[in-house]
């Protein structure tokens, strides 16, 4: 039973981060390639636009590189196979955190604040969140891990930037804290570069799982040190259940290992781990963070969350591309300010996850369904199938007969000649009256798509009808598509 006391509300947060460098201005691949050889190979035009083969780990693996040495002064590098982080993203989630630590929501863990200390669980081979923490703030991070190569390479990349190497420690999850240790990066005599050096590591793989001895790695509860603190902790959670469902998606290559891919019950599990172990550490961190991959273990986790008595539950969208990841955050501080509601305002941005979607049907025949959907009321509709999105104008009696659900059958749509309703050119004309939105279709991965719709006037006298069209395209949607 929930005790009577009040506790702070859960308040999504922005789906951009606007002191991120990439919130508005995604990597100029032509520029980059001008810049740099390496990565001019890996560049192709389509039309005037500068673009990568996303299917190739070497081309991904390569754009990060760049990108960390040439927005943030860090020279990093990863042996073949190992996950492969895109920058954009994971400095959204840095900037994220930043905003908790600013907000002045919970109290501090004493101190003046201007040293902050975080702590990555699972940091990788990449260890790219704390090289952008450091780099980027200069927070102080121990990162965790398991596996020989995740050990390695996250100290070399750490050691191959002595301006701030300082900040980092590297820990084994799987040796008890008063014993810690990584495998040592000695000098070896003769200079190899950080490429070079991987190519020999892409040949010592873990064999913990090959191990009778193996011991399953913790999470925070025996990697924590006694007494320690931090400011807060971060994951980047497996999100898969098994390696051949993380090998689903033929959109993009990141590489990434079992280890780091997968584990038993998925992302949700994982985090509900996190969870756990903070009910027991408490206020040993101000706050707990991860970041998840599917919208809908949001729910289930925030619930388990106030089981375990936090006070606060704060949630964000991440959105870059094409890509959207949520983030979740809690903790167990007492309120340093009494939160205030801000007034209800109608939200200009709606989204929601369409899963487990039935095998036959791809994110096109889903697309055109929305477009269906609208025209089966008379609205105009322009579909774009480049970027996935649909950009509709409804006018008031639409709108009402959406949000009742009282539309005709799409399938029958084509034979009373709606077609007609769809305007040619750039753009939809938009009537004073009339409600302007657009649908956008994002695949997340295999089997699930993330479907965001977002007015084009947010000044309409109709917005307040949106969430009602929305909710109707929603229950539409997973009545067809879903199993």
């Amino acid at each position: 039973m929930r005790s009577g006391k009040k506790r702070a509300r859960s308040e999504p947060g922005s789906t951009k981060q606007p002191r991120s460098k990439y919130s508005d201005n995604p990597p100029d691949f032509a520029s980059l390639a001008s810049l740099y050889p390496s990565f001019k190979p890996f560049v192709f035009f389509s039309g005037s636009r500068a673009r990568i083969d996303w299917t190739d780990y070497n081309a991904t693996r390569e754009l990060t590189r760049v990108l960390l040495l040439h927005d943030h002064g860090v020279n990093w590098w990863i042996p073949d196979g190992q996950l492969c982080p895109t920058v954009p993203n994971r400095s959204n989630y840095i900037h994220w955190i930043n905003d908790l630590l600013s907000s002045g929501i919970i109290q501090s863990l004493g101190g003046d604040g201007s040293k902050v200390k975080g702590f990555d669980i699972g940091t990788g081979a990449n260890c790219i969140y704390p090289l952008l923490g450091a780099s980027l703030f200069g927070w102080s991070f121990v990162g965790s891990d398991f596996t020989v190569v995740a050990l390695e390479w996250a100290e070399k990349n750490v050691q191959s930037n002595p301006h701030f190497s300082g900040l980092i420690e590297i820990r084994d999850s799987k040796v008890p804290p008063q014993c810690s240790s990584v495998p040592e990066v000695g000098n070896t005599g003769s200079e190899k570069t950080i490429q070079e050096e991987a190519e020999i590591s892409t040949t010592v793989q873990s064999d913990y799982h090959d191990n009778k001895s193996f011991i399953e790695p913790a999470v925070l509860l025996g990697v924590v040190k006694e007494n320690e603190t931090f400011d807060f902790c971060m994951s980047n959670p497996p999100f898969f259940e098994t390696f051949e469902e993380a090998g689903l998606n033929p959109k993009t290559s990141c590489g990434g290992t079992p280890e780091e891919m997968v584990c038993n019950g998925g992302e949700q599990a994982f985090v509900s781990r996190i969870i756990k172990d903070s009910a027991v550490l408490r206020q040993r961190f101000r706050w707990y963070t991860s970041m998840l991959g599917k919208k809908a273990n949001l729910k289930l986790l925030i619930s388990k969350l106030w089981e375990v008595g936090v006070t606060i539950v704060k949630t964000t969208e991440f959105v870059q591309g094409q890509t959207s990841r949520w983030g979740l955050a809690w903790s167990f501080m007492p309120i340093a300010r009494k939160i205030i509601a801000p007034p209800v305002v109608k939200k200009s941005v709606l989204s929601f996850m369409l899963e487990c979607i039935k095998r036959q049907y791809s994110a096109v025949d889903v697309l055109q369904s929305v477009e269906e959907f609208f025209k089966s009321c008379g609205a105009s509709c322009k579909l774009n199938s480049s970027t996935f999105s649909v950009d509709i104008v409804a006018s008031n009696d639409q709108c009402k007969t959406i949000s009742k659900n009282d539309i005709a059958d799409v399938d029958s749509v084509r034979s009373h000649g709606y077609e007609k309703q769809s305007l040619d050119g750039s753009s939809l004309q938009v009537p004073k009256y009339n409600l302007s939105f657009r649908i956008l279709v994002f695949q997340q991965m295999p089997g699930t798509l993330l479907i965001k719709g977002s007015l084009q006037q947010k000044d309409s006298p109709l917005s307040g009808l949106f969430s009602g069209v929305f909710g109707s395209l929603e229950e539409s949607l997973k009545s067809k598509f879903c199993r």
